[in-house]
């Protein structure tokens, strides 16, 4: 790190955003591949994540609510963007006019996005989301023919483009689980009611990323991967599927100092100085996103060393002993907290008793988030 770099960052590396994007290109088959962005990219920036991802050869971007497929294309993304989880007043309008595919999960939606259609004086784009079992999001079973009656009277007077039908798999992690089967089984025939009321959809699709990884035959017309596209194996026991971790979760050295034998280090003096030692103080704590449950529990690398975590980690800082090696480490220094290499995000999953999906989301407050690679130009910074 040089004196103009932050004292704490991200750094997400766009290459492995497109590697990552061709692995599950070849994991889907003759299907499409719709990247995932809600959370702003699972924490790893959403514009440029969907760059990316489309350089590298997706066909159509995934997010939450309308606001953040708005920033897309804001952003100058013109690819086919799916928003599906909005409450009843959202601003369906403007999802309308910029052309964002609205997920329905209700009758009552259904007639708010008709409304702004007709307001707009456009025809809606609209995907049924299909609840098969996640119990969640989704059409319900007992309002589905609602649905399908209301939403074959908007298409015919052609205030609404029927375009898709998906559904969201509970426990494709657990390969092998009855549900996977189940809620295959369902949205199959959730489909085939559909064409009862004469509603034919340009485009089904149900696999996220582990089914993505394990399941071919749940491939359909497009898979949904989200974590995989970022890195991060959804099923870490299995494999890691050729993944690269994108996000590298870094801060700067402030203070090399030496601690004397049987001294206490930070709150609680929950570590004492066994020996005559020399710590390094580093300025990300669990403002930044570093747990405080983490704390004793964690080494972070600096250079080509790894150091464990001693004494309480705080709002601002953690400490490190340096032990036998307290010449390779300067203030200034760049501390590597998680990253495609050691220590890697899933040990922290590990440690905390949750997925790798969090870790990464963690990082917030004062840390920077930049960039290294660029798909679109074929090189890297």
């Amino acid at each position: 790190m040089s004196s103009a770099d932050p004292q704490v960052e991200t750094v997400v590396d766009l290459n492995a955003i497109a590697h990552n994007v061709r692995i599950l290109r070849e994991y889907a088959g003759d299907a499409a591949v719709m990247a995932v962005v809600k959370a702003d990219g699972y924490n790893h920036g959403a514009v440029r994540v969907a760059r990316a991802a489309l350089a590298a050869g997706a066909a159509e971007i995934g997010v939450t609510n309308i606001d953040e497929a708005l920033q897309l294309r804001a952003a100058g993304i013109d690819a086919p963007i799916l928003s599906w989880l909005n409450t009843r007043d959202a601003d369906y309008a403007a999802a309308v006019a910029a052309d964002i595919e609205i997920g329905v999960s209700s009758a009552e939606q259904l007639r708010a996005v008709e409304h702004a259609a007709r307001t707009v004086g456009r025809t809606a784009t609209v995907t049924l989301k299909i609840d098969t079992g996640m119990n969640r999001n989704g059409i319900s079973a007992a309002e589905y023919p609602q649905v399908l009656e209301l939403l074959q009277e908007l298409v015919a007077e052609q205030a609404v483009r029927f375009r898709a039908m998906f559904s969201h798999l509970a426990c494709a992690d657990e390969p092998g689980h009855p549900s996977i089967d189940m809620q295959r089984d369902r949205f199959l025939d959730a489909i085939a009611a559909a064409k009862q009321y004469r509603l034919q959809p340009e485009l089904v699709h149900l696999a996220n990323s582990p089914a993505t990884l394990t399941r071919p035959d749940l491939a359909f017309d497009m898979v949904r991967p989200g974590i995989a596209m970022y890195g991060l194996s959804p099923m870490p026991q299995i494999s890691d599927y050729g993944l690269r971790p994108a996000m590298t979760f870094r801060a700067r050295v402030a203070l090399v100092k030496p601690v004397a034998a049987g001294e206490g280090v930070s709150y609680g003096h929950r570590w004492i100085a066994p020996r005559d030692t020399t710590v390094a103080l580093v300025l990300a704590g669990y403002a930044d996103g570093v747990p405080r449950p983490l704390t004793g529990r964690i080494a972070v690398r600096i250079g080509e060393h790894s150091y464990p975590s001693v004494g309480t980690i705080s709002m601002d800082q953690l400490v490190l002993d340096l032990g036998d090696n307290p010449a390779q480490v300067r203030p200034g220094d760049a501390a590597v907290l998680f990253g495609p290499g050691e220590p890697h995000p899933q040990h922290w999953a590990d440690l905390l008793g949750t997925i790798n999906y969090e870790i990464v989301c963690s990082p917030r407050g004062r840390v920077v988030r930049r960039y290294a690679g660029d798909p679109e130009q074929g090189g890297s910074e």
